[in-house]
């Protein structure tokens, strides 16, 4: 097999394939006695058609399962031979069969970035103290305690700063309703029925409920508020709104005593102390997550200091779009209206540009590391995780590993797969240092 190799721009390269006649004429002729077998030709009994017949009436198909069976084969024995890194095969393309039985190709690659591993056997990481605290586990309790407390009506009283309330409330700019100014904006600028709001100085829109403060039960009046200049919705900023605000309820928030029927409604059957200790469990584990956390972060970002390498354009686009289109998804997911996401679509290419860059540097950086240590990933990991990832959408494994083909999943699984396995490589040969 001949091979050239050119290279371009760009971590570009082009393989120019020559398969030899006699390895052609092999595979061609296991092809051609296959169809020989089967093929039913006019004046020929099955199976005795003489091959230049089945050669020339078959040629197509033939050369098109030479073509399937040669050109993915001798393109990996080509990349070995050459001993290249491709980070991305884009095309396959010319084949072309000689009158000898030869065959050629050309296979287009983006390769791997060309660089020297530090030692990264040792990193140094400062990681955090695991030891749940007492304080810590009061926090947690006290968080608790404000998920389950009871919200009172207390309707003898005018609304205070901390009290939650209940309100109509309607809002006009320049005389016009928010939802014909500003349609695209949150429903809650619109107004809103039966609409919850907790009277806190910092919360909805600018001291808004500070004029709510002294209002009582069944109260309607007008409350205004100057919207800043730069107001994610541009329809409304710099503008004053008003709003029209009916008062039907006042709520005082009343915490639980923490005691052991406080424990019991939580935990059926267990007291404060018990609460308490489970806690304490559940804080461990939480900073045991954080410990790991921590160390991938300083170990990423302690190869990303000591390695410096350009990344392959094309590669960098093709992340930073998919990158983009995670933000914008997420985003979506928030609730953010996609006019006010185009708003910010500098904002969100540069953040995309830079998770892509990020993320394909380290990829790279993990896979040379995988490679060096000769790190691999079995069939076993693959089918465990498939079956895992099943497990987490409640469908049976083999429908999981259908759509993860269909979709090209199952080698990008394999890829995290082999990314995890070189980080806990990693993770288990640091150095820890005293936390400065």
């Amino acid at each position: 097999m001949k091979v050239q190799v050119e290279k371009k721009p760009e971590s570009i390269s082009t393989l120019k394939i020559e398969l030899p006649p006699d390895e052609v004429s092999k595979e061609w002729d296991t092809i051609a006695n296959s169809f020989a077998r089967f093929a039913k030709i006019p004046g020929y009994r099955p199976g005795k058609a003489p091959r230049a017949v089945i050669d020339k009436r078959f040629r197509k198909e033939i050369q098109d399962e030479v073509t399937k069976k040669l050109v993915s084969k001798s393109y990996r024995e080509a990349i070995e031979q050459k001993q290249l890194r491709v980070a991305s095969l884009t095309n396959l393309e010319g084949v072309h069969f000689g009158e000898d039985k030869s065959m050629r190709f050309q296979a287009t690659v983006v390769t791997a970035p060309e660089f020297k591993l530090p030692n990264y056997k040792n990193i140094p990481v400062e990681l955090p103290d695991t030891k749940v605290t007492e304080p810590e586990i009061d926090a947690t309790l006290e968080r608790l305690r404000e998920q389950t407390a009871d919200f009172v009506e207390v309707p003898e009283r005018a609304a205070q700063i901390e009290d939650f309330v209940v309100i109509d409330f309607e809002g006009t700019v320049d005389g016009k309703p928010i939802s014909e100014v500003a349609p695209q904006a949150s429903k809650n600028l619109h107004g809103g029925k039966k609409f919850w709001l907790h009277l806190a100085a910092d919360n909805f829109l600018p001291k808004f409920c500070e004029q709510i403060v002294g209002r009582k039960r069944d109260e309607t009046r007008t409350v205004t508020v100057d919207l800043p200049a730069d107001f994610l919705v541009k329809e409304l900023a710099g503008k004053q709104a008003s709003y029209t605000v009916t008062l039907h309820e006042i709520k005082e928030k009343v915490l639980p005593a923490l005691d052991d029927a406080f424990a019991n409604k939580l935990l059926p059957g267990k007291s404060l102390a018990e609460l308490r200790h489970t806690i304490e469990h559940d804080l461990e584990h939480e900073k045991e997550h954080e410990l790991e956390r921590a160390k991938e972060a300083q170990i990423v970002k302690y190869l990303h200091e000591k390695i410096q390498f350009d990344l392959p354009p094309s590669l960098l686009r093709n992340e930073t779009k998919r990158a983009l289109a995670e933000l914008v998804q997420r985003n979506r997911a928030r609730g953010i209206p996609d006019e006010m996401l185009k708003d910010k679509e500098k904002e969100l290419i540069e953040t995309a540009a830079s998770v892509a860059h990020h993320r394909l540097k380290t990829n790279f950086i993990l896979e040379r590391i995988a490679e060096q240590e000769k790190i691999e990933v079995r069939r076993e990991d693959v089918d465990l995780r498939i079956r895992q990832e099943a497990q987490h959408y409640n469908i049976s494994g083999d429908k999981m590993r259908k759509e993860l083909e269909e979709h090209d999943g199952v080698n990008a699984l394999a890829e995290q797969i082999l990314l995890g396995k070189t980080l806990d490589f990693l993770k288990a040969n640091v150095s820890v240092q005293p936390v400065s």
